[in-house]
C-alpha cells in the first residue's frame, strides 16, 4: 500500500483531569503521526489513555474537570485544531473527522430515525436540501450493506441489532467523506462473525472514500487483521511504536510481550494462560519512574528512579524501556 504524506500530527499531548485536589494524567506527553491512506492502531488495557487520546483529537473532553494542557498540539493537514474556535471545530467534527463510538446504542439518538440522523449530518455539513439528504441516506445505507435500506431509514436504533447499529454508525461517520475516521472499540460486544464484517466494512469504506483510520482497541487480533502500524499505550504514554508485523514478530517492551503472551495459541496446549500481574495504576497515582515498573519482571533500579524516554531502537520501531540502553 502506498502511504502518502502526513495527515495528522499529535505532539506533546497532555490531557489531565482535575478532581478533588488530585490530578489524573490520563494522557501525558503523547507524540505520533498518521499518514494519508494509513490505518494506525492504538492498543492497551482499559485506563491506558487510548480513548482519551481520541476524544482529545475531537476536542470532546468535558471541561471541567478535563483540560488539554498548553503546549499540546494536534494538527490536521498542518492546521492546529487546538486553537480553532468551537464554531470552526464543529465544522471539522463529522465533516473532516468522522468517529465511530464504542457503543452505538448510546451514540445514536433513540428518538430519531436512522435516516434522520444521517440526513442531519449531510444538511449541516454539506448544505444539502432535506429531500436530497434523505436520498443520500438511503444510498449510504446500501453502501454499508443494508439490503432493505429504504425501510431502515424509517426505523429507530432500538429496532436494529448491534451489528446493524454499528453499520448505521459507519454510514453516519462516512457520510461527509472524512479525511480521518476514528474508530473507538468499534467491534466490542459484537460476536466474532459480525466483528469481522464490521472490520472489513471499515477498510472498504477507507479505500472507497480515500480516508485514514485511527483505530482504538484492546484486541490484538483486530490489530493484526487491519492495522499498518501500532502504538502501544500504558499509563497515559506510548511505550512502543512499530509496524504491525514487527510488533508481533519482535515485540520489545515487556508490556507488549505480556499482552501477546496472554493471547491463546491454537498450536500450543496449555492449561493456564499467562497474565500480567497487577493492574494499571490510577491516573492520579502513577509511579515516579517507569509506569510499568511495578508489574514488570525485568525491573531494575533505574526503572523506579526515572521514566525512560520513547526512543528509536530499530528502523520504524520505538520503545520506552531501559532494557535497550547500551
Amino acid at each position: 500500500m502506498k502511504i502518502n504524506k502526513e495527515l495528522l500530527k499529535v505532539k506533546g499531548l497532555k490531557t489531565h483531569f482535575f478532581m478533588d485536589g488530585k490530578i489524573a494524567k490520563a494522557v501525558d506527553g503523547v507524540d505520533f503521526t498518521l499518514n494519508k491512506g494509513e490505518t494506525l492502531a492504538i492498543v492497551g488495557e482499559s485506563g491506558s489513555g487510548k480513548s482519551i487520546t481520541s476524544l482529545s483529537i475531537m476536542r470532546l473532553i468535558p471541561s471541567p474537570p478535563g483540560k488539554i494542557l498548553d503546549n499540546s498540539s494536534i494538527k490536521l493537514e498542518n492546521r492546529e485544531l487546538l486553537t480553532l474556535s468551537e464554531k470552526d471545530m464543529r465544522k471539522v467534527r463529522g465533516n473532516e473527522i468522522g468517529m465511530i463510538f464504542q457503543e452505538p446504542m448510546t451514540s445514536l439518538n433513540p428518538v430519531f430515525t436512522i435516516g434522520n440522523q444521517i440526513a442531519e449530518t449531510l444538511i449541516k455539513h454539506k448544505k444539502m436540501k432535506k429531500k436530497q439528504a434523505n436520498q443520500r441516506a438511503v444510498e449510504l445505507l446500501k453502501v454499508v450493506g443494508f439490503a432493505r435500506a429504504e425501510e431502515i431509514v424509517h426505523e429507530y436504533p432500538h429496532q436494529l441489532s448491534g451489528g446493524m447499529r454499528q453499520r448505521a454508525m459507519i454510514a453516519i461517520a462516512m457520510s461527509c467523506d472524512p479525511k480521518l475516521l476514528i474508530a473507538d472499540e468499534p467491534t466490542t460486544a459484537l460476536d466474532v462473525t459480525i466483528q469481522s464484517q464490521i472490520l472489513d466494512l471499515m477498510i472498504e469504506m477507507k479505500e472507497k472514500f480515500d480516508s485514514s483510520i485511527l483505530l482504538i482497541t484492546h484486541d490484538l487480533g483486530v490489530v493484526a487483521e487491519v492495522a499498518d502500524r501500532v502504538l502501544v499505550m500504558y499509563g497515559g504514554q506510548i511505550v512502543e511504536e512499530a509496524q504491525v508485523r514487527d510488533l508481533f514478530t519482535k515485540p520489545m517492551h515487556p508490556y507488549t510481550r505480556g499482552l501477546l503472551d496472554s493471547i491463546p495459541n491454537l498450536d500450543t496446549d496449555v492449561k493456564r494462560l499467562k497474565s500480567i500481574r497487577g493492574t494499571v495504576p490510577p491516573a492520579h497515582r502513577f509511579p515516579e519512574g517507569c509506569r510499568f515498573a511495578p508489574r514488570c519482571d525485568h525491573v531494575m533500579d533505574q526503572c523506579t528512579a526515572a521514566n525512560p524516554e520513547l526512543l528509536q531502537r530499530e528502523e520504524s520501531h520505538k520503545v520506552r524501556c531501559y532494557l535497550y540502553e547500551s
